[in-house]
């Protein structure tokens, strides 16, 4: 699935004209999509000096903070839509960081490798930690310090009392809201309060 793509799918999910917060974001090419193609503002947060360099470069407002330690920086509800876009599996704090999602944001969109889609499940069956585009490290190497499920993530929500909005999988580049648990390589929730 192509970076734009996902973007699109992810942009869809972000009113127009938002205040938007994007954790983990990266090289800030997801905000920079959402401020032309959608009227948005906001900030970017990450902490490695080359991204944060790449968010400058972009135009991208960005702050260099540590997510381990958390959004006391921001107000409750300080803006329209909070951005987990591959970032919830390299926290050590997730279930905390999901709750100040929350608190911080109107909205919240989380994306993440699915690790129940039907491949990796073959992997694992066969003996072996699964290595696919989605999952490009062997495990000894991964960047993820954790994994979970499109199934795992909606109990999550509800354990901490968030209303799941919208949720579906994302695989090759379309939506899966057929089975995502199993069809979809990246699992996406949209959730508030």
């Amino acid at each position: 699935m192509s970076q734009m793509q996902v973007m699109r799918a992810l942009a869809e999910l972000v009113p127009v004209g938002s205040r938007v917060l994007d954790l983990g974001c990266g090289d800030g090419a997801l905000l920079e999509y959402l401020q032309s193609e959608r009227g948005c503002t906001g900030y970017g947060v990450e902490l490695d000096d080359v991204n944060v360099l790449a968010c400058a470069r972009r135009g991208v407002q960005v702050l260099q903070l540590n997510l381990d330690q958390g959004l006391s920086l921001f107000g409750d509800q300080s803006f329209d839509v909070v951005l987990q876009i591959d970032t919830l599996q390299h926290l050590r704090n997730a279930e905390t960081m999901l709750r100040e999602t929350a608190r911080v944001g109107r909205i919240g969109i989380v994306a993440f490798p699915n690790f129940a889609h039907w491949p990796n499940r073959l992997s694992v069956l066969g003996g072996r930690m699964p290595v696919t585009r989605r999952l490009p490290y062997q495990w000894y190497n991964t960047p993820n310090i954790r994994v979970g499920t499109f199934a795992d993530f909606a109990a999550l929500a509800r354990d901490n009392g968030l209303r799941v909005q919208d949720a579906f999988g994302l695989h090759e580049g379309q939506a899966v809201r057929l089975w995502p648990n199993a069809l979809a390589s990246t699992a996406v929730f949209q959730f508030s309060r």
